[in-house]
């Protein structure tokens, strides 16, 4: 089944819009090229935090992903353009029961 690896960023009200743009217009597909990903989407919480979806097509695949040296290249970017402003999480949720 479909695997994701979801990445939750939270980000001050201050950032936001920047963070928004930045996320739109570079960062979303620099990491779904970088990891590989089927596809990738994002959105906002209702309490403010950023979530990115990165779809794979298997656990074997997201767990390569997160190990690889395209992860440790875009977390240094991330910390480069954002100076520590934004605190990120990392889950792989793999999903095992899907009903239409």
């Amino acid at each position: 089944m479909i695997t994701y690896l979801v990445v939750c960023a939270e980000v001050s009200e201050n950032d936001r819009d920047a963070f928004d743009r930045w996320y739109a217009e570079e960062h979303l597909s620099d990491a779904k090229a970088a990891f590989g990903a089927v596809r990738a989407f994002r959105g906002w919480s209702d309490d403010s935090a950023h979530l990115a979806f990165y779809e794979f097509t298997d656990l074997a695949a997201a767990r390569a992903a997160i190990k690889s040296d395209a992860l440790t290249a875009l977390i240094a970017e991330v910390d480069r353009v954002w100076q520590g402003r934004i605190v990120r999480t990392r889950r792989i949720v793999d999903i095992v029961q899907v009903l239409d």
